[in-house]
């Protein structure tokens, strides 16, 4: 038994004999000060000293270990003794305080109350990579469900353009500022913005801090729609993983669809599927957009007003897939949770064979045969500041008609799901070094970890809110 409860035990018997602790004290010939410490738990008592207190108290060493449970009080005061010595506790900066008889029974209640929820809130949010797995599996099965189209969405944006008198074609960045303005905010760009965020969004004083230091590469528009997005769509503080993961959805979709709005991308696909000659470099170039982007974009558009089931697809080089979307039946290799994301990419698909081809200015076509029917995809090679990615974008074999890039010879076949397909290695190879090979593998971060607590995963809140500090108008 533990010190706390046997000092509580010790003191509920006392209690009940009606012995003062300097009684007491001066039965068993020690200093109150001594057993003030036992009773309380700070000090485990020897066995000969617990032996000279139940013979004081007309007990035996047994009563005390082995008695009936302690009253409500004594209960109370234990679990609130122990949640103080907790992480909780400690994590908030609450120092442990001496709980005498003139604090209120309720209120023990309270502060245990208080202290069980903020475990539960904490261990909800704490989300472990199978946890973030199902949320993304769940995610991805209601984008399928809506064929990857959120009207509620389209409005949205369609709203915004039409309050900033948005004509059509490219979104500038002039337009992209208009709509700042229109939500209340200015635009500050600052060589110091936080390393764990994009964009820092001061809701005070109505300011949208960018970093000065955007790359060649980066689009500063996106950067912007991206940050007034949430604004847009009233995204209060997630309460889980599965409520960030499908706010970053909704931002990127909005995003998306402020920069190629539905309304004049639709007839300028229509009109590529009437020439049979839908490019999603087209789209890319007619928008001004990343082939991201574009490729995005087209799945939120091409089943619902084409009729084209799709899949996307975003590979590491490693060969891991980061991001996918399919509502076209594709196979593709998945966990014993449902999740794509995270597993290895067929060597023979698509977007694998891409990272082979020297010719990275014009994209790649391939035909590839599976256990599921045969597939077309288009990819191309993007570089982050992750390495390099892929990025394609399929169809099946009977809509392949409707696209630029169905005349390509490029074949390949793969069994996505079946792990002899690429993922084993051939058998001569595995004879000859299965037992002559030893990598030192890189462990991907988030492999033993949980995912970043917090209301917003990752965030470093200090340094946010010290940033805010010090760029906030005086």
């Amino acid at each position: 038994m533990d010190p706390l409860t046997i000092g509580r035990r010790i003191r509920q018997l006392r209690t009940d004999r009606g012995m003062t602790l300097e009684e007491l004290a001066t039965a068993v010939e020690r200093a109150p000060s001594q057993l003030s410490m036992i009773e309380n738990g700070r000090r485990e008592p020897k066995l000969s000293l617990l032996r000279a207190i139940a013979r004081a108290l007309g007990s035996s060493i047994e009563a005390i270990l082995e008695s009936e449970p302690l009253d409500e009080r004594a209960t109370l005061e234990i679990s609130l003794e122990r949640a103080m010595r907790g992480q909780t506790f400690q994590a908030l900066g609450i120092p442990p305080f001496r709980i005498g008889k003139t604090v209120p029974t309720e209120a023990l209640k309270a502060m245990i109350a208080l202290q069980g929820e903020i475990e539960r809130l904490r261990d909800e949010r704490a989300a472990t990579p199978e946890e973030a797995r199902r949320a993304n599996v769940a995610l991805r099965r209601l984008m399928r469900t809506q064929n990857n189209y959120f009207p509620e969405l389209e409005e949205q944006a369609r709203r915004i353009l039409d309050a900033v008198d948005h004509p059509g074609g490219p979104l500038t960045q002039r337009t992209a500022s208009d709509i700042a303005a229109h939500l209340g905010f200015t635009l500050h760009y600052v060589p110091d913005l936080p390393q764990t965020t994009r964009s820092v969004a001061d809701i005070k004083n109505g300011r949208l801090y960018l970093s000065s230091r955007l790359t060649a590469k980066g689009d500063p528009r996106t950067a912007v729609l991206q940050a007034l997005s949430s604004r847009i769509l009233g995204h209060r503080e997630p309460t889980s993983y599965a409520d960030f993961l499908r706010q970053r959805v909704e931002t990127n979709y909005l995003t998306g669809a402020l920069l190629i709005p539905e309304a004049h991308a639709v007839p300028f696909l229509q009109d590529a599927k009437n020439d049979r000659a839908i490019s999603i470099e087209d789209l890319r170039d007619a928008y001004s957009v990343s082939y991201e982007t574009a490729a995005h974009r087209f799945t939120n558009l091409a089943t619902v007003h084409l009729g084209l089931p799709v899949h996307f697809l975003k590979v590491h080089e490693s060969g891991v897939i980061t991001k996918v979307y399919e509502n076209d039946d594709v196979n593709f290799p998945t966990d014993r949770l449902g999740s794509i994301e995270g597993q290895m990419c067929c060597r023979k698909w698509t977007s694998r064979v891409v990272f082979d081809v020297d010719d990275h200015f014009n994209p790649y076509y391939q035909y590839t045969d599976t256990g599921n029917g045969t597939y077309w995809c288009t990819a191309r090679v993007e570089m982050s500041s992750e390495g390099a990615h892929s990025v394609s974008v399929g169809v099946r074999f009977d809509d392949t008609k409707w696209f630029l890039g169905r005349d390509t010879p490029n074949r390949g076949v793969s069994k996505h799901s079946v792990e002899v397909c690429c993922r084993r290695a051939p058998a001569e190879l595995e004879s000859a070094w299965r037992e002559q090979a030893w990598p030192n593998v890189r462990t991907p971060r988030t492999l033993l970890a949980t995912l970043p607590t917090g209301s917003f995963p990752g965030v470093d809140t200090t340094d946010l809110y010290e940033f805010l500090e010090a760029h906030a108008p005086r």
